[in-house]
């Protein structure tokens, strides 16, 4: 008889945990580009360095801005246009206050938006910008023809220097998407930030040069009109770039700020302006060109391109008559 042997499954040896690869916790703990895990102090230096560093920053701007005050307080027209540049982006930024609140709007509100604020600025290049530029050439002693020939030119170089930013400065609209040169390496919200700089550079512009113009009432219905405008499109661009993906804090905050370089635009075109006389009729008229490209390059394209032509173009003409009726009773 055969003796039975015993089967043996063959003893496997407890399987030893394998260590956590180094790298593993590594970002918790501060690793470097180079893959070496930073000390604590060393990441905490670096978090401190760029406190200081944007704190430093902010001091300096504030400071700037102080001295910049005091050189504008010494000449009124520099310093109304400033005060205009800043009452239309304070309008810019309460525009931007009720994305806080509500939700989405519809396309068709926002394309009659966009279109009641190429109406306003149309007008206001019409009657508060050129026909004012053909008075002052004509008052500098020029022609019919060469008051016209002036502000020709002129309007047509506003529109090339915006033409060159456009195509110069990376940015991107809210429906066309990227534009300009180096846009790859930004991010979509400074794209958007400087579409919105190219957007109301012209605005800006219009206000100081206005101001320069010494018309006070004339450049406040300008400014007003503006303004009035600015309210809408201030809700639209949060409203565009909520929709666009970003937070609603960001979405605001970039709204509300959208506005602030119509001041600086307004105190660029005072200081033109005010240091020669002769420049008038060829800063009016290119403030002109400048919007009326914005107009027909941004705002129109943009307000017919999902289908809403009928009530962008009902928006555009209730802002034309609204911009009409401030200028000749303002103005």
């Amino acid at each position: 008889m055969s003796t039975p042997h015993a089967s043996h499954a063959p003893s496997q040896a407890p399987v030893a945990a394998s260590p956590a690869p180094a790298y593993v916790g590594a970002e918790a703990a501060g690793e470097g580009g180079d893959g070496t895990v930073q000390p604590a102090y060393l990441r905490w230096q670096g978090h401190w360095r760029q406190r200081l560093g944007l704190a430093i920053v902010l001091l300096g701007a504030v400071v700037l801005a102080l001295h910049g005050w005091r050189m504008v307080a010494t000449q009124p027209l520099v310093r109304d246009a400033l005060l205009g540049g800043l009452l239309a982006a304070l309008a810019t930024a309460l525009g931007a206050v009720p994305v806080w609140f509500s939700q989405q709007l519809s396309a068709r509100v926002q394309d009659t938006l966009f279109g009641f604020g190429a109406g306003v600025m149309l007008a206001a290049c019409s009657f508060s910008l050129i026909l004012p530029g053909l008075q002052a050439a004509r008052a500098a002693g020029a022609g019919g023809w060469a008051a016209g020939g002036t502000i020709g030119a002129a309007i047509l170089l506003g529109a090339a220097a915006l033409l060159c930013l456009e195509r110069w400065l990376p940015h991107e609209h809210f429906i066309k998407g990227v534009e300009g040169q180096a846009s790859r390496t930004l991010r979509r919200t400074w794209l958007f930030v400087f579409a919105i700089a190219l957007h109301n550079l012209p605005e800006g512009l219009a206000i100081g040069v206005a101001y320069a113009g010494g018309d006070a009432l004339r450049a406040g219905a300008l400014t007003t009109g503006i303004a009035i405008q600015d309210v809408p499109e201030g809700l639209v661009v949060a409203v565009a770039l909520l929709a666009a993906g970003y937070r609603r804090t960001l979405a605001v905050g970039l709204g509300m700020a959208s506005g602030l370089v119509e001041p600086l635009g307004a105190v660029l075109g005072a200081v033109v302006i005010s240091h020669s006389a002769s420049l008038l009729p060829w800063g009016l008229g290119f403030a002109a060109g400048a919007m009326l490209f914005v107009i027909s390059h941004e705002i129109i394209p943009e307000s017919h391109r999902k289908g809403h032509e009928a009530w962008a173009t009902g928006g555009l003409m209730w802002g034309f008559v609204l911009m009409m009726l401030l200028d000749t009773a303002l103005g």
